[in-house]
């Protein structure tokens, strides 16, 4: 029998390196380094363990290894006890006690046999980070994340966490937006940044439906230990489309374990979903609670200068020339998201190659005639002068006038630079429609109002709105 003088310490280092010899490396590290002796009093060794989640684990799976280790360190009379801690709201944390009956005498390890298939797509008994697979797509970086106000504060945080994972406030990030945005591409960019600069850490990126479909799989194989541990091992874990455990319980329980202690042992978490936490439907209140103990950022709809940049960078990687006027008519003729926009540059690019036509203006039109329900492929300056009069409530007659007012040269130059981007008129036409200005005039008032498109947010917004009214007052063909 063992000296029942010595220290927890002392003890539960005598009892882990029995274990260690008993079990693969990366259980150890899973499920026994992370444990901490906290107390020895006559026979009974007291050790903390991280969750109920990890006690009910080692009560199931490891009961008749510590038994055996008790035995051998504190004879027949030895007790094993559980310090664990209960989570309430990542600040305050309280350690209830669970007795472990004690071990009867002669007791001795029965072998252990299990019912589970030679090969398990989850087990990973010696990790190597870098043959990991990530399930990345490497096309998708920063560098071809194109910045614009919609999605700077995402693109921001994601290169934060990317060069410190898991040690940032922003643990787990939350992203959210409506279809189309960006989510899926800026965190693959994450997860491609950290695999380049961390080649030690293992980044794994899935949807959640199919971490459900996994789940079920290790269900049904009987391999769900092996399924918690591939997580549990993870460095950066990414779940796309979060809102889609919605309703099922079971893996959610399982989602929320990983995710508790990925957390506790400063693993990065990154989620993406369709709207903000505190709209997601049908998850546990306690999941909920997590996903807001870090950043909480959303993806918004691209504004008219991003759209730009996606373009122009989209056609520069496909080696095409864009003219100007037909940049600016994609950029606000689509204005819905992201993916749409490059639907359509994908749609244009196929159509001149297949048909052996530039890529132009009309061109341009006749693809979007068939994408976009609610362009006017034929909207005219008079239309636009009509509208922007109605919009500004002023007459026609002031804003084609020689008037300096600045209400109206404001408006004058918002039609100008409509006509330019919904129009085939070149600038000396359009001037012609605005009493006979030259084409000088109709240049300044096309700069005049991007300058105050980006540093004034009011008429931003304005002008957008305008932008909307005359879509859906577009007359149809």
């Amino acid at each position: 029998m063992k000296d029942i003088h010595q220290d927890d310490k002392t003890i539960w280092y005598n009892c882990l390196q029995f274990i260690k010899m008993q079990v693969s490396e990366q259980h150890f590290k899973t499920w026994f380094k992370p444990i901490v002796p906290c107390g020895f009093k006559g026979h009974t060794l007291t050790i903390q363990v991280p969750s109920q989640f990890f006690y009910e684990w080692l009560e199931k799976n490891y009961l008749d290894l510590l038994h055996q280790v008790i035995n051998q360190e504190l004879g027949p009379q030895g007790k094993l006890e559980y310090s664990i801690v209960v989570d309430q709201g990542n600040k305050n944390h309280k350690a209830i006690t669970m007795h472990l009956p004690a071990q009867q005498p002669g007791y001795t390890q029965p072998r252990q046999h299990t019912n589970k298939p030679a090969k398990s797509p989850f087990e990973l008994r010696n990790i190597h980070a870098k043959r990991q697979e990530s399930h990345l797509n490497t096309q998708y970086t920063f560098d071809t994340f194109i910045e614009g106000d919609c999605n700077q504060l995402v693109k921001s945080a994601a290169q934060a966490v990317a060069k410190n994972p898991g040690n940032t406030a922003f643990n787990p990030l939350m992203i959210y937006g409506g279809v189309g945005l960006g989510k899926t591409h800026v965190v693959q960019a994450l997860g491609n940044a950290v695999r380049l600069n961390f080649t030690d850490k293992f980044v794994l990126y899935v949807s959640s439906e199919k971490f459900t479909t996994q789940f079920i799989e290790g269900l049904r194989n009987n391999v769900v230990q092996d399924f918690i541990n591939f997580y549990l091992q993870v460095d950066l874990l990414i779940i796309d489309d979060i809102q889609f455990l919605s309703g099922k319980e079971k893996t959610q329980e399982i989602f929320f374990h990983v995710f508790n202690h990925l957390h506790q042992y400063g693993k990065q978490i990154v989620m993406t979903s369709d709207c903000p936490p505190r709209d997601l439907k049908g998850l546990q209140e306690r999941l909920l609670s997590r996903f807001k103990w870090g950043l909480t950022a959303d993806l918004q709809q691209p504004d008219f200068e991003t759209r730009m940049a996606i373009i122009q960078n989209k056609m520069e990687y496909d080696g095409i020339n864009i003219a100007n006027d037909l940049l600016r008519y994609i950029a606000y003729s689509v204005d819905t998201n992201v993916r749409e926009l490059e639907g359509v540059l994908i749609s244009l690019i196929a159509h001149a190659s297949l048909n052996k036509k530039d890529i132009d203006l009309e061109l341009a039109k006749q693809v979007l005639k068939h994408i976009i329900r609610d362009i006017d492929t034929e909207v005219t300056i008079d239309y636009l002068q009509k509208s922007v009069s109605e919009y500004y409530r002023i007459s026609l007659e002031d804003l084609k006038s020689k008037s300096r007012k600045k209400e109206l040269v404001i408006a004058r130059q918002v039609a100008m630079h409509l006509a330019k981007a919904y129009t085939n008129h070149s600038l000396k036409s359009i001037g012609a429609y605005f009493g006979g200005r030259d084409h000088s005039t109709v240049i300044h008032a096309l700069q005049a109002v991007n300058d105050m498109l980006t540093t004034d947010q009011q008429f931003k917004k304005s002008f957008e709105e305008l932008k909307k009214k005359i879509k859906l007052k577009s007359p149809q063909k």
